[in-house]
């Protein structure tokens, strides 16, 4: 006899008291891409020796990102029915003071806090000497949607998805609505997609819907090759259920069959706990045959790819599924007429699908109601650069960006000044540190010349060169070109070749026009967004950075000495 829903959603809610109002401590170790380059399995090592060789019982996880990547590795402690007590920057030698005073002897070692999460229903004293995290800067600008599990559930175990909340919007687009009210949550939401083109989701979703053949197939895009993004891995490293939840959700709404979740090969954290949570999700019934009792059938697979930057392209990703090298396809026919392998498609970001559960359940005007004008929601953004606090936020659409930079991430290092704020990926745009006074949306981005794209935001201070930042973007989009056309595969060599006479101080006045008509022919020429969009870091350097041009060109001189010294292009490794 098959178990219903509710009695599922009742045995994963007694688990979760059993660990948060049990008798042992409950100990969550950060371990995405960001923790584990810190350290923090080797942590989480010590951890387990620790508690063997005192002999104290305790339930250790090993979670996602809490999005304060500066602190990592980070160590939450939270003791039967007590608070979440947080320690930064932990290293393996810290942690015999942490087990024996904190989780043995009850007393948080206060000097190494970073902070304390209080929790719902609790009745324990919040603790003295220690910073209340909710308050500390990143966090205190945050709305959180899609990352309102991260760090705080273990990504390899459904039944803690499902006590914060879990599939209940699946079983209610399954169960109170039909397909075509589950799109039109979606519509009324306003939710355009985060993968950089901002396209409103449920059009496209309409495109896929109004398809009567009987095989369709949805295509969530992991491969994420933009320096200066991680927001959809750690997704799918931090809760890959509200992921994989979406992706059938699409399914439903669109009539589709079945669906693909397409990642980076060697990204194995996202790889392993994404199929972790398909799996586990068919073994509870929410895949497979007849979900939750309707007459919807779905199925979902992991695919990858190699290390292809424009294998984000969707029709490039079809290609790479089906066995072939990543290259853009011409269009039309476009996806939702003839798409992987031959059969009508649907393509969304991670970011896009993962926003879904939540529409769904709290229905399209509550998530409406947040952003600004046509940007509705949230967005989230990735911090890195010489800030005082690096990691991942997620924030209302319409923040202003000065506040994220200056506020949230703390503002520069000591010692250091803003000069220049690299946006949405190499494919984006930038802008000077007395333009950054402007209102994250789509449309106000996009008119000052850069865009949100993957929310990648990368500061650079003054000791950075704008020439020779701008020829290592283009160097690196010259590097990932597949070479299918034309335009993109001399546009991004020749505009390489120019960039690199520039640092070299051999550059001309005439060469400034030359990019702008190379750039013009990639724009018009080109097949997909790679060669539209590979101008963009150079237009935005020439618009808030053009006098750094004219001194390279003109006085024969880089202002900071970058371009004296030796430097290395990827380019150069073809040669």
């Amino acid at each position: 006899m098959a178990v219903s829903f509710e009695e599922i959603g009742l045995e994963a809610e007694r688990r979760w008291q059993e660990l948060t109002a049990g008798e042992r401590p409950w100990i969550r170790i950060g371990t995405a891409l960001c923790g584990e380059a810190a350290g923090a399995f080797e942590v989480a090592d010590a951890v387990d020796s620790e508690l063997a060789s005192q002999g104290v019982p305790a339930q250790v996880s090993r979670v996602g990102c809490l999005g304060l990547c500066f602190a990592e590795p980070l160590l939450d402690v939270q003791l039967p029915g007590g608070h979440r007590i947080f320690y930064g920057n932990v290293d393996p030698e810290g942690v015999a003071e942490i087990v024996s005073a904190h989780v043995a002897g009850g007393t948080p070692v206060t000097a190494k806090a970073l902070g304390y999460l209080a929790q719902e229903g609790s009745d324990a004293p919040v603790p003295d000497g220690i910073p209340d995290l909710d308050q500390h800067p990143m966090r205190i600008w945050e709305d959180r949607i899609v990352l309102r599990n991260a760090g705080n559930i273990d990504p390899m175990d459904i039944h803690q998805y499902l006590a914060n909340g879990g599939y209940q919007a699946l079983h209610k687009a399954l169960i109170d609505l039909d397909r075509e009210q589950t799109l039109d949550e979606v519509k009324a939401s306003g939710l355009r997609g985060r993968g950089g083109a901002a396209f409103p989701t449920a059009t496209k979703w309409s495109f896929l819907a109004g398809n009567p053949a009987p095989e369709k197939y949805v295509l969530c895009n992991c491969e994420e090759g933009d320096p200066g993004a991680f927001n959809d891995k750690n997704i799918l490293e931090s809760d890959p259920g509200t992921l994989v939840e979406g992706v059938i959700i699409a399914g439903y709404a669109t009539g589709a069959s079945k669906g693909y979740i397409f990642i980076r090969h060697g990204h194995n954290g996202p790889i392993d706990r994404c199929r972790a949570a398909v799996d586990q999700a068919r073994e509870l019934g929410f895949l497979g045959e007849n979900i939750m009792g309707s007459d919807f059938s779905y199925e979902i697979e992991i695919a990858l790819t190699g290390d292809s930057y424009v294998a984000g392209e969707e029709s490039a990703l079809m290609e790479a599924i089906e066995g072939k090298r990543a290259m853009p396809r011409f269009r039309p026919p476009f996806p939702a007429q003839v798409g992987l392998f031959g059969k009508p498609t649907n393509i969304n970001n991670v970011k896009t699908l993962a926003y879904i559960p939540e529409i769904v359940s709290k229905g399209g005007e509550w998530f409406a109601g947040i952003g600004h004008d046509t940007s509705t929601g949230t967005v989230i953004l990735c911090l890195t650069g010489p800030l005082k606090y690096t990691g991942m936020i997620e924030v209302p659409l319409g923040i202003n960006l000065k506040d994220v930079i200056n506020e949230a991430a703390g503002g520069m290092q000591e010692g250091k000044t803003l000069k220049f704020l690299q946006t949405g990926g190499p494919l984006g745009g930038g802008l000077g540190a007395d333009n950054i006074d402007i209102l994250l949306d789509f449309e106000v981005l996009r008119a000052a010349g850069a865009i949100v794209g993957s929310g990648g935001l990368i500061a650079a201070d003054e000791s950075a060169c704008i020439v020779d930042m701008t020829r290592s973007l283009i160097s690196f989009c010259q590097y990932e070109s597949c070479g299918k056309c034309f335009p993109c595969r001399m546009g991004m060599s020749h505009l390489l070749e120019v960039l690199e006479r520039i640092c070299d101080l051999e550059g001309t006045t005439e060469d400034l026009d030359l990019m702008r008509s190379i750039g013009e022919n990639m724009q018009a020429g080109s097949l997909c967004g790679h060669g539209q969009l590979g101008y963009n870091p150079v237009s935005s350097a020439l618009r808030y950075f053009g006098s750094e041009f004219d001194t390279h060109i003109i006085d024969r001189t880089c202002p900071t000495g970058t371009c004296l010294t030796p430097r290395y292009s990827p380019a150069q490794s073809r040669r």
